[in-house]
């Protein structure tokens, strides 16, 4: 049966409404809830190592909260330069997240070029903790205290070695603050890597040596290093017995090592807002907090506003001691 003209005409104007309102209302029903697929949580070094430790153990307790797969890719080489170039370059959905070190607050002042710009490429997340470093030295050391490797440093300038594991790493800037703020002329000695500068420093080839709490917690409990001072503003929670490069004799000094989650700038709110919730649940799983709190983190894990806060402060300190010191970059 044929309708009249303008019975055809009111049904094509609501089959046309009903269609707009679908393609406005499609969108958002066809829209899944942030995160639909597996992430990738990129560590700018080699498998294995302290930060390679922390980003499993993080990815962990992420996919549980999550509901996704987080997959740790180990992106190592270039002073941690190549991962956190590839993050900086990933879409800005949410997916490719950076684990952050030391070295990102640094490298600015290191490296007269970067690929990316450390404060405009990235979008916080979360800072995750800080721990600080260990002034270590051999067992048959005749330094027994901050004070008494100070009164011979200054009584010998120039005599004392330090090691680290390169130019630029936390371990070569610990000790130039330490030269910096105690007054006194040591020797550099870079190698490539934590383990063959602690092989030599037990050896008795280099005297002294700033590492990591992971690095050598083992080594000095089993007495083939002895701990003369922790380098973070107070004594750390699970060595409260060593006391601090500041209270021993250096004030003001404090090189600590921390660990943050970043993902490419442009990344929308709300992925951030649960990509930072999924983050503090992580860090309060036992297994998590156990492991970490013996390797000396101590976790603060806040709003993404801490974390730039805090990267920005730490860029500046050490870009005046970069600058000073006359360092460059590997």
């Amino acid at each position: 049966m044929a309708f009249p003209l303008p019975l055809r005409r009111l049904g094509l104007a609501a089959l046309a409404a009903c269609s707009l309102a679908w393609c406005v209302i499609a969108p958002g029903v066809a829209q899944a809830a942030f995160p639909d697929r597996p992430l990738r949580l990129v560590v700018p070094f080699p498998p294995g190592g302290g930060t390679d430790l922390i980003a499993r153990q993080l990815a962990e307790g992420m996919t549980q909260d999550l509901k996704q797969t987080v997959i740790v890719e180990n992106r190592g080489g270039g002073s941690t330069i190549i991962g956190t170039e590839a993050v900086a370059k990933a879409a800005p959905d949410g997916y490719t997240l950076l684990l952050a070190t030391f070295a990102h607050a640094v490298n600015p002042a290191l490296h007269a070029k970067l690929p990316y710009s450390t404060f405009d490429a990235f979008a916080p997340v979360a800072l995750i903790g800080r721990s600080p470093n260990v002034l270590v030295v051999a067992p048959k050391s005749p330094f027994k205290t901050v004070q008494e490797l100070l009164a011979y440093a200054r009584a010998h300038p120039g005599k004392l070695t330090f090691g680290s594991y390169g130019n630029g790493t936390s371990a070569h800037l610990a000790g130039e603050m330490f030269k910096s703020l105690a007054h006194v002329n040591m020797v550099h000695v870079p190698y490539r890597g934590s383990g063959p500068a602690l092989t030599d420093l037990m050896g008795g080839q280099i005297d002294i040596m700033f590492s990591t709490v992971s690095s050598v917690s083992q080594l000095v409990k089993s007495g083939q290093l002895r701990a003369l001072a922790v380098t973070s503003a107070q004594r750390s929670p699970s060595h409260p017995d060593w006391p601090t490069v500041a209270e021993s004799g250096v004030p003001g000094y404090i090189v600590e090592s921390w660990y943050g989650v970043y993902a490419p700038a442009g990344t929308p709110a709300g992925a951030i807002a649960r990509l930072n919730s999924a983050l503090k649940a992580a860090v309060q799983a036992p297994n998590f907090r156990r492991n970490v709190e013996e390797e000396g983190l101590v976790l603060d894990v806040g709003d993404p506003s801490q974390l730039s806060g805090f990267v920005r402060s730490e860029a500046d300190r050490w870009s005046r001691i970069i600058k000073d010191a006359g360092i460059a970059g590997q």
